[in-house]
């Protein structure tokens, strides 16, 4: 994957740095996100990947290079980054709750709508069929959702500002197993449609049958990394973060 990332990748990240004071959260991550690839970056919790998102997406200071479409990302503002179409689903999803679902999504094409770009209600009729729950329930404040619903509108409105790079910060979390397989099944259907996504996610399982490559980040570090068939193939990811060999010990 490295050979080609190198001349066609959308993210190019080398030798990230991110510190919360003296304390170092990320330390020297190097990741690559090809076009129309799904890339998922696991490991424990505090293990830095929701920093990893946030440096990305301009939130925190880097050290570091970070370039998005061939260009480095450093002097970009964070609504310039969405604009270039890099777009980030919080793990608090952070939705109007006290707006409805269609005022959500609408807010989603917020910088499209400014610049005149019409081609904003084809989206919105494109998210309602990818997510007809949302259609059902556009009047209806986002407030009074359930959490895979609310999901779902977080993913909805991402994709209303016609991402080239979508990230999700645990998408699954807090979620029953029936809505996460939908939420996964939804992943990996927008591949389809020609977005890359940058996935962090506490399941592993999961992630790893989504995903085309994958990164294992603990403690800051990259502790492994390369194809998702391999990681999961791999015995010390099985073990730690799939569960295999655990429950085979235990019984």
């Amino acid at each position: 994957m490295e050979s080609d990332a190198a001349v066609t990748a959308l993210l190019e990240v080398r030798g990230l740095h991110v510190a919360y004071g003296k304390v170092e959260a990320v330390h020297d991550i190097s990741l690559t996100v090809a076009p129309g690839t799904i890339v998922t970056v696991i490991g424990p919790n505090g293990a830095g990947k929701t920093t990893l998102l946030s440096a990305v997406m301009g939130f925190l200071p880097v050290q570091g290079d970070v370039r998005y479409l061939g260009a480095p990302a450093g002097a970009l503002s964070v609504e310039q980054r969405v604009a270039r179409g890099l777009i980030l689903v919080p793990e608090r999803r952070e939705l109007f709750a006290a707006m409805s679902v269609a005022d959500n999504l609408e807010l989603g094409a917020f910088q499209r709508i400014r610049r005149g770009d019409r081609g904003w209600r084809d989206t919105l009729a494109e998210v309602y069929q990818r997510f007809p729950r949302l259609k059902e329930r556009r009047d209806q404040l986002a407030g009074t959702l359930s959490g895979g619903e609310r999901q779902m509108l977080a993913m909805g409105r991402a994709l209303m500002g016609k991402p080239t790079l979508l990230m999700l910060d645990e998408p699954s979390l807090g979620l029953a197993p029936l809505i996460v397989r939908e939420i996964f099944r939804i992943i990996a259907d927008l591949r389809s449609t020609g977005v890359a996504i940058l996935l962090v996610e506490q399941n592993a399982r999961a992630a790893l049958q989504v995903a085309d490559y994958g990164y294992v980040l603990e403690t800051g570090e990259l502790a492994l990394e390369g194809p998702s068939s391999e990681l999961a193939a791999n015995p010390r990811v099985a073990a730690t973060y799939l569960g295999r060999g655990v429950a085979a010990a235990g019984s």
